[in-house]
């Protein structure tokens, strides 16, 4: 008799609520993957006039505290410390992709030195470097 009830039981076990905290799930982690930012880093680039419809894959940035950073692609930008380590990215770069752009974003708080040196590190490493800017807002 009891294993005829507990048959029984089985037979009406319910999903209803398996599936109420599914959709549940699903809500919260849209809702919540919409709060989630880029990893970018924080360069204000100054303005410029013109803008170029070319999308380099490696990107060099210079925040305002004059720190180097280098990527390949859409990868998480890294350190580049001292002078060695950039032109080993530089190097590396031209390996690969002798051919590409390289764009360079710096902060428009960066002493334009900085930036000659590296555009001077880049044509040392035969490599074509663009410095990009932000487009103005059209009002002039």
């Amino acid at each position: 008799m009891a294993l005829k009830r507990q048959n029984e039981m089985l037979a009406t076990f319910s999903m209803a609520s398996m599936t109420d905290v599914i959709f549940l799930l699903l809500i919260f982690f849209m809702v919540t993957s919409t709060f989630v930012m880029p990893t970018a880093m924080e360069v204000n680039l100054p303005q410029g006039s013109t803008q170029a419809a070319i999308k380099p894959g490696t990107k060099v940035y210079i925040d305002k505290e004059q720190k180097i950073y280098g990527t390949f692609g859409d990868n998480e930008p890294q350190l580049l410390e001292g002078e060695d380590q950039l032109m080993a990215f530089l190097q590396l770069t031209q390996q690969n992709a002798p051919e590409q752009f390289v764009a360079l974003y710096a902060d428009e708080m960066v002493p334009y030195g900085v930036i000659v040196k590296i555009l001077d590190r880049g044509s040392k490493a035969n490599l074509k470097i663009v410095l990009a800017t932000k487009p103005t807002s059209g009002k002039n």
